[in-house]
C-alpha cells in the first residue's frame, strides 16, 4: 500500500519549490550538468548550461503538478556533454532541488529531445513540470 495525499497538501509542496526559486531577489536558474547526480545538494560535475526561470518561476500549482513559466535558453552552452541530471537554484545559487535528465519518454524528472549538448550551442526547455502525485 502506498502514502496517499490530499490535493491541498500535495499543492502546498509543490509551491514551496516555487517560493525558494523565487527567493533570491531575482530569476532563479535550471542548470544541466553531465556526470553523476550528486547526493541531494552535493558538489556539481561540468556544467553544460544554465537556463533562466521567469522573475516568477512557477504559477500556484493545479492539478497536483506545476508546470514552469517560460524558461529562458542558454544561448549558448558553457561546455560539450551528455546531459544526465539538472539543479533548481533560487538567484543567488541556493541549492533548490536536483532530478535527472534524459530523452523524451525515459520517465527522467526532465525530458529533453536531445541530451546531447555542444559548446557555444543553444539549449532550450520547452517545458518543464514537476508533479506532486502520491507516494
Amino acid at each position: 500500500m502506498t502514502i496517499a495525499y490530499k490535493t491541498g497538501l500535495i499543492h502546498t509542496r509543490l509551491d514551496a519549490i516555487t517560493a525558494l526559486v523565487d527567493a533570491g531577489g531575482g530569476a532563479g536558474f535550471l542548470e544541466i550538468y553531465d556526470g553523476a547526480q550528486p547526493v541531494k545538494g552535493g558538489a556539481v560535475t561540468n556544467l553544460l548550461a544554465q537556463l533562466t526561470f521567469s522573475a516568477t518561476s512557477f504559477p500556484a500549482a493545479s492539478s497536483e503538478t506545476l508546470t514552469a513559466n517560460s524558461i529562458t535558453d542558454d544561448s549558448a552552452a558553457n561546455a560539450t556533454g551528455t546531459a544526465t541530471w539538472f539543479r533548481v537554484t533560487d538567484s543567488t545559487g541556493a541549492f533548490v532541488m536536483d532530478g535527472t535528465v534524459g530523452l523524451t519518454g525515459s520517465g527522467a524528472d526532465l525530458e529533453l529531445s536531445n541530451t546531447s549538448v555542444v559548446l557555444g550551442v543553444p539549449v532550450s526547455v520547452s517545458s518543464f513540470v514537476i508533479t506532486g502525485g502520491n507516494a
